[in-house]
């Protein structure tokens, strides 16, 4: 059902199902899938292409002007996959590119006031916190936590299944599996009760996990001797290959 003090672009392509409320504001480029929800106040900009089962709360903005000096009007986009719960005040850029993209993936919840920039790619089944915040071109893996007021910096890559506890600043990539707490930012173990909980691994896995870290963060090595001897020491599985593939491709983990 469409209000009619809602206003829809004619042009919009609204799906199936989709429930418009009072008041909110979608414009003409945009595409909103099947059965989704958009809530008295929210405002869904050009450049807006919805899934499935999406509800957009009171004053959520999507695909709002890049706040990034090298947008030049750009026809841009932000891409939306299925069943995302995206709160009050969330605020989410669209690129700052036209070949570019904002993405955020599937059984997504950002919680109110999460400030998504330019470029930046949320994967699935993650968890943003009250005011998180994450600056331009930063990518977060599936199955993350970061907990209120967590800011990563622009260019930064979360990996999956990592918590981040609140208030944290990231300035540099964070592995996949671990817990990171204060400030500055430090590592605090592995992510073990959410594995366990989620049967994502075995003990036996866990247990490698736990001796990967060791080597990373409390052995006196570089981390390319670190990885070195996790190749060397640790029985691979699918999980460690994850780490040590993390750790190559980043620019440098938060140490």
């Amino acid at each position: 059902m469409i209000s009619p003090l809602a206003y829809v672009d004619p042009a919009a392509k609204l799906g199936k199902n989709v429930t418009v409320q009072p008041f909110a504001y979608i414009e003409g480029d945009v595409e909103i899938g099947d059965d989704c929800v958009i809530m008295s106040g929210a405002h869904i900009l050009n450049g807006t292409r919805m899934g499935r089962k999406n509800t957009v709360h009171h004053g959520a903005v999507l695909a709002s002007v890049p706040q990034d000096f090298h947008y030049e009007g750009e026809d841009s986009q932000l891409f939306i996959g299925d069943e995302n719960d995206i709160r009050e005040n969330v605020v989410v850029a669209r690129a700052t590119h036209k070949e570019g993209g904002t993405r955020i993936g599937n059984g997504n919840f950002l919680m109110d006031g999460t400030h998504l920039c330019h470029d930046v790619h949320i994967g699935n089944h993650c968890v943003l916190g009250i005011r998180s915040m994450v600056a331009g071109e930063s990518c977060v893996d599936d199955c993350t936590i970061l907990s209120s007021n967590v800011i990563v910096q622009q260019h930064c890559h979360i990996g999956s299944w990592v918590l981040i506890q609140s208030g944290c600043r990231i300035s540099k990539d964070v592995p996949p599996y671990v817990i990171m707490a204060g400030n500055p930012v430090q590592y605090h173990g592995i992510n073990a009760t959410v594995l366990q909980h989620q049967n994502q691994v075995t003990d036996r896995v866990l247990r490698h996990i736990v001796n990967t870290y060791r080597l990373v963060y409390q052995g006196n090595f570089s981390i390319q001797d670190a990885v070195l001897k996790i190749q060397d020491q640790i029985p691979m599985s699918d999980e460690i290959h994850n780490i040590v593939n993390f750790i190559k491709n980043s620019k440098g983990i938060v140490k």
